[in-house]
C-alpha cells in the first residue's frame, strides 16, 4: 500500500466481485495454517458470548508480518434482523499494519465470514471426503448453505442437493441456486430423508443453545463426510461416536470454550494437525468423517488479507483520508 495516509473501505459488494474462488480460499487458509505452525502468524482464541436473547456476539484477533497485517473482526448474529429487513449477521473487519499499528483497511465482514467458513469446510473436505462425491445434503438453507454450495460445487462432481430448513422461501432459494449450477435439487420432508445416502452433509443452523438436537450421525452412510458449522448443536450427542474420524478447528480454542462442541475423547485432531500431517486424515470408504468447528481467527485473517491485497491491486474500494 503506497498511500500511508488514511485507509481504504471495502464493502461486501466489492469483496464479492474480486473473483476469489474456492481454490484461492483453500490455498490462502492452508498457507496461513502452516505459517501459524511455524510461529510466524499468531492468533488468539475466538471470543464469543450470548446475552440470552438470541444474539450471538464474537470477535477474532490475528497478526503476521507477511502479509504485514493485524486483523480484528467483530460480528453479531441477531435473530430479529430478518424481521427488520436486514441480514441476520453483520460486522466489520479492521486491518492494521503489524509494524506501525496504522489502520490500513476497514471491511464489511459478511462476505469474509461466509466464504472463510465454507473455505475451512473445504480444506477439511478435500482430505476427508470422497473425491467422487455427487450428492450433498443441507441442514439449514441460509448464507452458509449458499457459500458451501459454491465451494463444494467447485471441489466435487456434484449432481444433486437435498435441502431441509425452517423457511420454505430459503429452501426454494437454495434449490434455485443449485439448479442454476445444473444440479438437481429437492426439498426433503425430514432431516433423516436428507442425510440418508448423501455423500456430503453441511449442517448450518442458526446458533442457539436452546435447540433440541434432531440430527443422528448414525443416519449417515459409510464414507459420508459432514461439515458441521453450528457447534454441533443440532446433533444428538450420543450419536457422535458414529463418526470414525472427527476433526475440530482448533484444540487450544476449544479448551478455552465454556461448552465443548463434542466430547474430547471423540476428537481425532484439529485443522493444524490435519494440514501439517501431524495427524493423518484421508478418505476411507467404510468410515464416516466430520469436521466440527466454531470458526477460527486464522480463516478471517487469511481471506481478509488476500481480499484486501487484491482489491488494492485492482484499485477497488473507497479511500478515506
Amino acid at each position: 500500500m503506497k498511500d500511508q495516509n488514511g485507509f481504504v473501505y471495502l464493502s461486501d459488494t466489492i469483496l464479492s466481485g474480486l473473483g476469489i474462488g474456492a481454490t484461492d480460499v483453500i490455498a490462502c487458509i492452508e498457507k496461513a495454517i502452516h505459517c501459524k505452525a511455524d510461529n510466524v502468524l499468531w492468533t488468539a482464541p475466538k471470543a464469543a458470548f450470548m446475552p440470552g436473547d438470541g444474539r450471538y456476539i464474537m470477535a477474532t484477533l490475528s497478526a503476521a508480518d507477511d502479509p504485514q497485517f493485524i486483523a480484528v473482526k467483530s460480528v453479531m448474529v441477531s435473530p430479529r434482523n430478518p424481521g427488520r429487513g436486514m441480514s441476520g449477521i453483520n460486522g466489520a473487519i479492521m486491518l492494521l499494519d503489524s509494524e506501525t499499528g496504522e489502520l490500513k483497511a476497514v471491511m464489511d465482514a459478511n462476505w469474509v465470514t461466509a466464504v472463510r467458513t465454507a473455505g475451512l469446510s473445504a480444506v477439511a473436505a478435500k482430505r476427508l471426503a470422497n473425491p467422487k462425491s455427487q450428492s450433498i445434503a443441507f441442514i439449514g438453507c441460509g448464507v452458509q448453505a449458499h457459500s458451501h454450495l459454491d465451494a463444494f460445487a467447485e471441489l466435487f462432481p456434484l449432481t444433486e442437493i437435498r435441502a431441509v430448513g425452517r423457511g420454505q422461501a430459503k429452501i426454494d432459494q437454495l434449490c434455485e441456486a443449485a439448479r442454476a449450477k445444473g444440479l438437481k435439487a429437492r426439498s426433503c420432508a425430514s432431516p433423516q430423508e436428507a442425510l440418508e445416502g448423501a455423500d456430503l452433509i453441511v449442517s448450518a443452523i442458526t446458533l442457539s443453545y436452546e435447540v433440541d438436537p434432531f440430527l443422528d450421525a448414525r443416519w449417515l452412510k459409510p464414507g459420508a463426510f459432514a461439515a458441521i458449522t453450528d457447534l454441533a448443536l443440532p446433533w444428538i450427542p450420543g450419536s457422535m461416536n458414529a463418526f470414525s474420524t472427527l476433526f475440530i478447528d482448533d484444540r487450544e480454542q476449544e479448551a478455552t470454550s465454556p461448552k465443548p462442541m463434542v466430547e474430547p475423547e471423540l476428537i481425532t485432531g484439529d485443522l493444524t494437525d490435519l494440514i501439517t500431517g501431524k495427524v493423518t486424515g484421508v478418505f476411507t470408504p467404510g468410515r464416516t468423517a466430520a469436521f466440527v468447528f466454531r470458526g477460527i481467527a486464522i480463516g478471517d485473517f487469511a481471506l481478509a488479507a488476500l481480499a484486501c491485497e487484491r482489491a488494492i491491486a485492482a484499485g477497488k474500494g473507497t479511500h478515506v483520508a
